[in-house]
């Protein structure tokens, strides 16, 4: 099948798809949502990269490294570390406004009774919420709630069960009356969802997600077949808006840690590195490539495709983050979460890349990772080389990243048809609007 002829096959079968996903309103709120944190996420995204230079704690003290660190740490504790409550007010924003309701009180309930449901213990000492929940641990159960918070809110408002104040009331004063009686039926409601989980051996809503998801990963183990499904796991959560390093990890973590402090004492000991999926292969070749999705590939198709306004402002955008593997504007901006177009080359170009660099390492062409720890902000090629001790972890982060691209730029150039044919038909509007002018 030619390009032109699987181009074709796209437009057929996921544009329409991807038309009705897109009427959706849900969907249409999870996506407006994102886009309303999306300046935030940047902002937290560059000062990560800042803070996180790769080698900048051996060029300065340990002193002068702390005192930098601490002073740009809160550009991303207050953006990054927390997002998921801008994202959960801008989904029910988004979609209370799509409900002609009043879309500001929408939010802010949203976000009431996320924080509702979060557990407000850290270590012991009540009245504390961890940051980890209000981040991306806590998004996919932040974007149900929002969904189901808006829909209680408008659910009530339709009702309505509302005060009404008489004439000559100023109109902040009046519309606050009137939510009044919606916000708190709807945070009722997510408060009695907090006790009747806190009856149950789960206890929190928090841990019956993670239990759930995480149950059917803790039967995997080291080698191929476990890399592989770790990896379409992590792509599979990410797509549907969780963070699937966080989830997949904090299982996998103690096997692929363990698999590389063996390998380091190997190579300390000038032995031979038996394992070759580890922590270092899937956070080198796989994460180490732009982040989750080795979306540096995206960016790279962006430029040599993209004809859109918004692609290309995108792939310059995400450019410099995606250097030090910091890749939310690309996940939250392309964006990547349920957005049928791309779902393909999201899950299959990893998997790709797994096989391809595990059978590189089996065969010989590439060492196998030392087991020594890499900053996770060291960029491409560099990376490779400090993993495996060798100018062959490089060339194959390179090689992967060659192999990643072509995935993408047919799916790329489908998504940039579309931009580009939006903008086109923006353009004409406003070029027919000037002239009844």
């Amino acid at each position: 099948m030619d390009n032109s002829k699987f181009m074709q096959f796209l437009e057929r079968f996921f544009l329409p798809i991807a038309d009705k996903l897109n009427n959706n309103r849900y969907l249409g709120a999870l996506r407006d949502g994102f886009m309303v944190a999306l300046p935030i996420i940047i902002f937290g995204s560059m000062f990560v990269v800042i803070a996180n230079l790769p080698f900048l704690d051996r060029l300065l003290s340990e002193d002068a490294y702390t005192a930098y660190k601490d002073a740009l740490g809160p550009a991303s504790a207050a953006t990054l570390t927390i997002m998921g409550m801008f994202v959960i007010v801008g989904i029910a924003y988004k979609l209370t406004e799509y409900y002609e309701g009043d879309a500001i009180y929408g939010g802010v309930t949203a976000l009431a009774s996320f924080l509702i449901l979060t557990p407000q213990m850290l270590e012991g000492v009540s009245g504390v919420i961890p940051t980890s929940s209000l981040g991306a641990e806590g998004l996919f159960l932040g974007i149900i709630t929002a969904f189901m918070s808006a829909e209680f809110y408008r659910f009530f408002l339709q009702k309505n069960w509302m005060i009404k104040m008489p004439p000559g009331v100023p109109e902040a004063v009046s519309r606050s009356f009137s939510s009044l009686i919606p916000i708190t039926m709807t945070l009722s409601i997510f408060l009695l969802i907090r006790i009747l989980f806190n009856i149950t051996s789960f206890e929190t809503v928090q841990n019956f997600i993670y239990t759930v998801i995480q149950q059917p990963i803790t039967a995997l183990g080291s080698g191929l077949p476990a890399a592989v499904i770790a990896v379409l796991l992590i792509q599979v959560f990410w797509f549907f808006g969780l963070h699937g390093q966080i989830i997949v990890n904090s299982v996998m973590d103690p096997i692929w840690m363990t698999l590389s402090l063996e390998n380091y004492q190997a190579f300390q000991a000038g032995e031979e590195r038996m394992h070759i999926v580890n922590n270092q292969f899937i956070d080198t070749f796989i994460v180490g490539m732009g982040g989750s999705g080795m979306t540096m590939a995206v960016i790279l198709g962006l430029f040599l495709v993209a004809k859109s306004k918004q692609l290309k402002q995108l792939g310059k955008l995400g450019a410099p983050p995606a250097v030090f593997n910091v890749n939310e504007p690309i996940i939250f901006g392309l964006p990547i979460i349920l957005n049928p177009l791309v779902v393909i080359p999201w899950l299959l170009a990893p998997v790709v890349v797994t096989i391809v660099t595990y059978f590189s390492m089996s065969v010989g062409l590439v060492p196998v990772s030392t087991g020594v720890h890499v900053p996770w902000t060291t960029p491409i090629f560099i990376g490779g080389m400090l993993t495996t001790n060798s100018i062959a972890g490089g060339i194959m982060q390179l090689v992967n990243l060659v192999i990643v691209t072509l995935i993408w730029i047919p799916f790329l150039k489908l998504l940039d048809k579309r931009y580009f044919g939006e903008e086109l038909v923006g353009a004409n509007n406003e070029v027919a609007a000037g002239k009844k002018e």
